[in-house]
This record gives C-alpha cells, sequence and structure tokens, in this order.
C-alpha cells in the first residue's frame, strides 16, 4: 500500500481545488480520488528509440490479441514505426484470414476490434481540428492516407477497426501514450508512432491497473467502451486455440535494453492530467504565474518533491515549468540531492511558444537560485544559533548521443522521476510548461521501495554532458 500521509496529502490537495477542475477532460476522479490508487503486477521495462520500442515490446504484444487492442499515441507520422505498425496489422490479419479458411465455421473465430486514437498529425489537421470532445473519426477512405491497412482486408479476418483523434486550440494536445491488449496486458511508452529517432522508455502491467487504464481511455477516447469485457469465456477459448504468430525478430538498437520486473502486486496510480486552454498564460514572464493546475498527476510530482528524504532523480525531455524548479529549490534547501538528465535545445520553438523560456534559461536561473542558496548557508554556516540544513547537492546533465549511426537517439524524450528510489513516475508528462499547464497527459506511480531496475542508468551513463555539477 502507499503510505497514507502520502495518499491523505495528495487527495486533499485534489480536493481543496476541486472548484477549479469541475470542466476538466477527464475529471472522473473529482469525486473520490482515492479510487485512482489500485495495484499492478509490473512486468517489464524497455529504454531505447521509439521504433525500437514499437518492434521489440508493443508490436509483438498486439499480434497476441485475440479480442481487442487499444493504441493511444500524441503524434502520428510516416515512419519506421507507422511501417512497422502497418506491416503487424497485415500479418495479423493474414493469419486470421488463414484461420477462418481452415475452420468450416467461420464465425468461431472472435470478432478482433482495434481502436486507434491520436491528437496530432500535421499543421493543417490542428488549425481545421473540430473543437468538440467527440472529435474527429476517420472514414476507412482515409486509413491508407493514415498508412493502415485497407478496410477490406481487416473485414476479411474479421478486424473491426476505428480511427479518431482528437485535438484543442491553441496548444491542447492529448499527449498520453499507452497500449492495452485484450483488457489483460497495457503499455505506457513515452514514444510516438513519428520518425524521431529519441531515447525513449516503455512499461508493461497486468492486473487492476489495466482496468484504471481503460477507464481513463472510456472517459477521454469512447464513451461507449464498455467496462466489462462483452466477450465470454467460451470465444476466449476459441481465439486461444488459434496457433500464435511468431513475431519477426528485429535487430535492436544501440540504446535498448529490456528488464523483466518482479510481477508481485505493487502499490500504483495511474494519474490523469486534464488539458487546460493555457489557463495563466503569461508572455512577459516577469508578469508572474498563477498555481499549476491541480490535476492528479501534477499534485502527486509536487507532493513527491516536497516530501522527499534524500534524492530526487529526473529524467524529462524539457524543464521549463516555474512550479517544479520551485518546488525543486524547496527540496534542495531541506538538504534533499536532486539529479537533471534532460536535453538541449529540443523542440526549441515549442517552449518559446508555450512557456516564453527555454530549458537552458529556466536551468541557468535554478543554478544561479541554487547558489544563492548555497552561498547563504555558507555565510551562516558557523552560526550555532541559526542551526540550518545544508542545501543538497545539485546535478544537472544534459544528454548526448554516443555515436552518430542512424539508429542511436539524438535526444532523451524518456519521462522519468525517482524519489527516495521509492516512488517511480513514468508516463507521458514532462516537466515543462505544457505538460502542467495546456496538454493532457497521463502517468503511472509505482510505489517501489528499494527499486534498483532504473536501466535507463545504464544507458544514460554514456551519453550525459556535465552542465552543472560542484566538485
Amino acid at each position: 500500500m502507499f503510505p497514507s500521509s502520502f495518499v491523505d496529502r495528495w487527495s486533499r490537495s485534489i480536493k481543496t481545488r476541486r472548484h477549479e477542475q469541475l470542466h476538466d477532460f477527464p475529471n472522473y476522479h473529482l469525486s473520490n480520488p482515492e479510487e485512482l490508487v489500485t495495484t499492478s503486477n509490473p512486468q517489464s521495462i524497455t529504454v531505447g528509440s521509439g521504433v525500437s520500442i514499437y518492434k521489440q515490446t508493443l508490436l509483438p504484444a498486439i499480434l497476441t490479441a485475440h479480442h481487442e487492442v487499444i493504441l493511444v499515441t500524441c503524434f502520428w507520422a510516416e515512419s519506421d514505426t507507422l511501417r512497422a505498425l502497418h506491416e503487424t496489422l497485415h500479418e495479423l490479419a493474414k493469419h486470421r484470414r488463414e484461420t477462418i479458411a481452415s475452420n468450416a465455421d467461420s464465425s468461431a473465430l472472435p470478432r478482433l476490434r482495434i481502436r486507434i486514437g491520436f491528437s496530432s498529425r500535421s499543421f493543417f489537421q490542428k488549425i481545421f481540428h473540430p473543437w468538440s470532445r467527440d472529435g474527429h473519426a476517420y472514414r476507412p477512405s482515409a486509413w491508407a492516407k493514415l498508412g493502415l491497412p485497407p478496410d477490406d482486408v481487416l473485414k476479411a479476418a474479421r478486424i473491426d477497426l476505428s480511427v479518431k483523434s482528437l485535438f484543442f486550440l491553441p496548444f491542447s494536445v492529448m499527449h498520453p501514450k499507452f497500449v492495452i491488449v485484450d483488457r489483460e496486458r497495457a503499455f505506457m511508452p513515452s514514444c510516438n508512432i513519428s520518425w524521431e529517432v529519441w531515447f525513449e522508455g516503455c512499461v508493461e502491467f497486468t492486473g487492476p491497473a489495466v482496468e484504471q487504464l481503460l477507464r481513463f481511455y472510456a472517459s477521454v477516447w469512447d464513451g461507449n467502451v464498455r467496462q466489462v469485457a462483452d466477450w465470454d469465456d467460451s470465444r476466449t477459448r476459441d481465439a486461444q486455440s488459434i496457433p500464435p504468430i511468431e513475431p519477426t525478430r528485429n535487430e535492436p538498437d544501440s540504446a535498448c535494453q529490456k528488464r523483466l520486473l518482479d510481477p508481485t502486486p505493487t502499490p500504483t496510480m495511474i494519474l490523469p492530467s486534464s488539458h487546460h486552454v493555457n489557463p495563466s498564460f503569461r508572455y512577459i514572464p516577469f508578469l508572474g504565474r498563477l498555481t499549476s493546475p491541480a490535476t492528479p498527476l501534477n499534485a502527486a510530482l509536487l507532493d513527491l518533491f516536497a516530501s522527499a528524504q534524500t534524492q530526487i532523480d529526473i529524467i524529462t525531455p524539457n524543464l521549463t515549468c516555474r512550479a517544479v524548479v520551485d518546488a525543486l529549490l524547496a527540496s534542495l534547501a531541506r538538504g534533499v540531492n536532486v539529479r537533471i538528465r534532460t536535453s538541449r535545445n529540443m523542440m526549441l520553438i515549442e517552449q518559446l511558444v508555450t512557456a516564453c523560456t527555454t530549458t537552458e534559461w529556466t536551468i541557468r536561473s535554478l543554478i544561479n537560485r541554487y547558489e544563492a542558496l548555497t552561498a547563504s548557508w555558507t555565510s551562516r554556516a558557523f552560526d550555532m544559533e541559526a542551526q540550518r540544513q545544508r542545501p543538497g547537492r545539485l546535478e544537472i546533465y544534459y544528454y548526448r548521443p554516443a555515436t552518430k549511426s542512424p539508429d542511436e537517439p539524438v535526444v532523451s524524450h524518456l519521462k522519468m522521476t525517482l524519489v527516495d528510489r521509492e516512488y517511480l513516475m513514468l508516463g507521458s508528462g514532462n516537466l515543462d510548461r505544457a505538460s502542467w499547464y495546456t496538454s493532457q497527459e497521463l502517468g503511472i506511480l509505482l510505489h517501489v521501495p528499494g527499486f534498483e531496475h532504473d536501466i535507463w542508468s545504464a544507458v544514460l551513463n554514456t551519453r550525459m554532458d556535465v552542465r552543472y555539477r560542484l566538485e
């Protein structure tokens, strides 16, 4: 179980600002935030480029589906990843058609539903996108342009495909990424279906947390989806009697690592963060900022920073959120060590448009404030009456590609926060202003005391330049 002190503080911070969240999307947590607390059985963590995570982990899982695949991502673009998805769906359809042809009863093979959702495909797609929360449903005639197999190929295999997009001007992308297979296995990657060769991560889990993830999907993408599976045990037995598809063995990239986890029940939270139409936006930074939206994800991170005892370890693509910087400085003042690993010059235009600052400017400000903090402590170190806590150690690193190989990730897009080696946060949320104020996000928080499976460090240790570290 999560410590009750943590859950109580987190829940209270949401409830005290409940009135601000009445129109959030989603807002199913408002009546009882504690319902987001559940358990999961973590299966694995994978890191590497986005295309390698799809080829090594996500697409093989899709090939095992008997009844349903739900795939949600943010960006959708022509890429090796999209071509690999296209090939996977073709292979799945071919295998099912062969099974149907060999069976006298064509209806013996259960229908397979595939639900795809994405937010951003192109500039004009966003400009002309409907503002409705119903989004835009793509007709089968548009699937070829999306890089998907034609409808007749899928229907012949008893596959029902639906594709939908959601986006809200000016900046509100639906940033979550996840895959659910047969409502039994779930994956939360940081990568999109796009061409970028970035360093990414993915966590796989089973157990009750899959139901919570499905609840999020139903609240955002498909209000008609049933919480209870509409296939019976006999259909499941029929489907499982089909010979499995042997996935294509793909050579992993240089940054690819996979670690199997102890699949015992683990306290878990599936934490949504609603999109907002840019609240308290300031083009003039010194005018100040209102507090960040009190979403379950934001509230959990702020509470973790405030309650940290020894160490906060962060990997984020960007760092432009003032609320995060203030919270980290408060932790440093209490003696907590903070390590930040981020990317240099990643999506600079987006940073400037959504935050009126950049990661480098934010880091420079953080360093100046930290050095003022340490100087203040040093000047009073011999004041016995002051008895001030020595500030924690601040370390900041920028990602650097290890080689010039085409499959070498050029920036880090992984989102990870590990507090006291006890609380592990993964998911879609960055520590930038866009994620905290405008985009819809989704995080998974695991309570894993003594966590030692940070396989990202083995990859990143040879791919980091020191930006700031006191010797």
